[in-house]
Parts: structure tokens; C-alpha cells; sequence
């Protein structure tokens, strides 16, 4: 075993270098596996952004209005060709809850006339709660 002058023994150098090397091919395998799943993800969902072209609009499918009623409850309003189907989607399947004419589903789509007023933003919602908010 060689020592140089600064102590060191070239086994412990040799040692420090194979550790050096391993963490950098470590790393360097956790970079390629990220971008492959980076681009298999890519692939996978298309060009749309929907995973297996399961997204809002497909050729001659369309969601058109979508409405949450609980948790993996909601109905679901699409346009199939000429054909508008009210469909309830829930974890136990899809059923069919009503065919529309394409007025219905254009009155379901249209924004409702009520004497609401509008929700306020996010920015204005802020400022009414620090404004509320009490100083201590």
C-alpha cells in the first residue's frame, strides 16, 4: 500500500473515486428515468392532454356541460353527433338519464338569467377577509 506525503493512502483515493462514480451514475439513471416518464406521459396522453383520448372533445363526442352532485357523482351532458344524452357517471358505471332535443341541451348550456349577482373574485374575496380580520 502506497502512502503519499499528504497521508493519504491510494486505496482510500481509489475508494473515494468509486464512490464519486457510483453517486454520479446513480444520478444520472434517475435523470434518464425521469425524462422517459416525462415522454412516455407525453405519448400517452396526446396532443389534447387527456389521457387516452378520454378527454372533453373526441371526433364526434363532446362534453359539453359537466356538474359535480358528491363525491364520484355527477352528471355529465354530451353531445353524441345529432344526439344530446344527459349521462350520470358515478363509480358504479355510467347510466343514461335522459335524451335531449337540442334546444334542452342548449338551455342547459346557456347561462342562467337569475338576479344573483355574480360571485366576487378571488382578489376581492381576500380583501373582505383581511379587512374583517382583526388585529391583535
Amino acid at each position: 500500500m502506497a502512502i503519499f506525503p499528504g497521508g493519504f493512502s491510494l486505496a482510500l483515493e481509489v475508494t473515494a473515486l468509486d464512490n464519486i462514480l457510483s453517486l454520479l451514475w446513480l444520478l444520472l439513471c434517475v435523470l434518464v428515468i425521469i425524462v422517459l416518464a416525462y415522454l412516455f406521459t407525453k405519448y400517452v396522453a396526446g396532443r389534447n392532454g387527456s389521457f387516452l383520448g378520454a378527454g372533453g372533445t373526441s371526433g364526434r363526442l363532446k362534453a359539453l356541460a359537466r356538474l359535480s352532485l358528491g363525491r364520484d357523482q355527477s352528471l355529465v351532458l354530451v353531445q353524441a353527433g345529432e344526439r344530446y344524452l344527459l349521462l350520470g357517471a358515478a363509480p358504479s358505471g355510467v347510466t343514461l338519464v335522459a335524451e335531449l332535443t337540442e334546444e334542452e341541451a342548449r338551455a342547459l348550456c346557456a347561462r342562467p338569467l337569475s338576479d344573483q349577482p355574480a360571485p366576487p373574485s378571488f382578489g376581492e374575496a381576500l380583501r373582505t377577509v383581511l379587512k374583517q380580520k382583526k388585529p391583535r
